[in-house]
């Protein structure tokens, strides 16, 4: 059985969505992230990643280890007291911790690709695929917006309000296809420090950084209505505006700032961080051809490590 999960963006309304504001998230289909699950002829589970060169015994591993606590979460999902004997064999060409939602997209990989060589439907369903990549995401991130798992599960582009007692998970129509660069800084940065770092600027300073996240939701929802017209020029602003907050909550950094600002410089109609901050990815928005090649141009010019080109627009 052959699974497997695309990485993801967030358009706009980042660190806000972990504040109950919404945000705006959609997939990146050109780099996935891919599961082989065959029986195994030996004992037990057998994980392999060559990506990570991994090679272990699921009995004998680090229970924290992610693909472990994968492996449990749908043990415990399907009612099993054992998991029967099992090869699965992980690959992705998501760039690691560069907010590109790798390690969500290899649990909902393999969460899909298990339940199905398990003949588990029901565990494979979008629903259930989000909320065990979910539980997964909780260990490595301390408290996770939510947004990385819906994305990489329903692969749409989703408007998404954590909440009680159940989040608003609305996928929506993109009526004009947005022509995205999405360029790596080469720095390396973990989500959960930079979470907890706002919380702590939060905790220390309430008021300001309410405004923060109320501006950002109100951008959030500028930014759907846009998408939903079609109107790129909008959507390119409110992002640059997204990305002046973003500053402020201090989660931006020298190369996010100088790659922002050479897309900016070269024409791109709104640019921004994507992600987590502190290194990772920016997203910078063109209209066409030529505008994509200026941009990507000084992007390389400004020392982004790789340049990749997506399109977000609607799936049936």
């Amino acid at each position: 059985m052959i699974a497997s999960a695309p990485g993801k963006i967030i358009l706009f309304g980042e660190h806000a969505v972990v504040y109950g504001r919404p945000a705006i998230a959609a997939p990146v289909s050109q780099v996935r992230a891919t599961a082989v699950v065959t029986p195994n002829e030996g004992e037990g589970v057998r994980i392999i990643a060559p990506d990570l060169d991994a090679d272990f015994l699921l009995d004998e591993a680090d229970q924290s280890d992610a693909l472990v606590a994968t492996m449990r979460q749908i043990q415990t999902a399907a009612g099993l007291a054992r998991l029967p004997n099992l090869t699965v064999t992980v690959r992705s060409d998501i760039p690691i911790a560069s907010g590109l939602g790798s390690g969500a997209a290899i649990t909902a990989a393999v969460i899909r690709a298990v339940a199905g060589q398990l003949g588990l439907a029901r565990l494979a369903t979008d629903e259930w695929v989000s909320g065990l990549t979910y539980e997964v995401e909780k260990i490595h991130h301390g408290t996770p917006s939510g947004i990385d798992n819906t994305v990489v599960a329903y692969e749409k582009p989703v408007y998404f309000v954590r909440q009680q007692p159940r989040n608003i998970i609305e996928t929506f129509k993109v009526k004009r296809p947005l022509r995205l660069l999405v360029a790596d800084t080469g720095v390396r940065s973990s989500t959960k420090i930079a979470v907890g770092d706002v919380r702590r600027h939060w905790e220390a300073a309430p008021i300001q950084f309410e405004a923060l996240f109320d501006g950002c939701g109100r951008i959030a929802a500028a930014a759907r209505t846009a998408i939903e017209a079609g109107d790129v020029t909008a959507i390119g602003r409110l992002m640059t505006e997204n990305q002046r907050l973003l500053v402020e909550m201090t989660v931006s950094s020298p190369e996010l700032d100088a790659l922002v600002a050479a897309a900016l410089r070269a024409g791109a109609l709104g640019a921004k961080l994507s992600g987590a901050g502190r290194g990772g990815n920016m997203i910078a928005l063109v209209e066409d051809e030529e505008m994509e090649t200026a941009v990507r141009q000084a992007l390389l010019a400004a020392n982004a490590h790789t340049v990749l080109t997506t399109t977000i627009k609607s799936r049936n």
